[in-house]
């Protein structure tokens, strides 16, 4: 079952700039896609715990940026969701914009990631799996603006 983050009124700053293309997880436009069509981004929770992170908050405002380091984007949150794998569907499967048609096409590409030596290292866990019950942190975003030159 899926945990809704209350909405809260979005901060009067934005919060720090997040990479285009996305890094292991954040709102991030893939390939500077600003049209839309990523509307989600999916980490997991013990990347949160791993880096003693708190968990995205709904109306938090963040600056997207480009492989150069030029913010291209501001997208806000509009939804966040703790949720465990096996619960993944096809809303947030299209969400994520990557051009996967089913869940398993996602779930598939997804693991390849998180299986990963990079995720495996931030996690400090060389032998880190994925399962359904892993817990997953989905942020459903918004781009609310297009910055100058992008």
């Amino acid at each position: 079952m899926a945990h809704l983050v209350a909405p809260r009124p979005a901060p009067p700053a934005q919060t720090p700039s997040l990479p285009a293309p996305p890094a292991p997880r954040g709102p991030g436009l893939g390939g500077g896609d600003l049209s839309g069509e990523k509307t989600a981004t999916t980490g997991l929770l013990l990347e949160y715990e791993a880096e003693g992170e708190e968990l995205p908050e709904v109306g938090e405002r963040s600056a997207v940026v480009d492989s150069d380091g030029r913010e291209v984007a501001v997208v806000e949150i509009t939804e966040v969701q703790v949720l465990p794998l096996r619960d993944a569907d096809l809303r947030l499967a299209l969400g994520e914009g990557e051009g996967h048609r089913s869940v398993a096409e996602w779930r598939a590409g997804h693991e390849d990631f998180w299986h990963g030596e990079e995720m495996r290292e931030a996690l400090g866990d060389p032998e880190f799996v994925v399962d359904g019950g892993t817990m997953l942190v989905v942020e459903w975003f918004r781009v609310v603006e297009v910055l100058r030159g992008a």
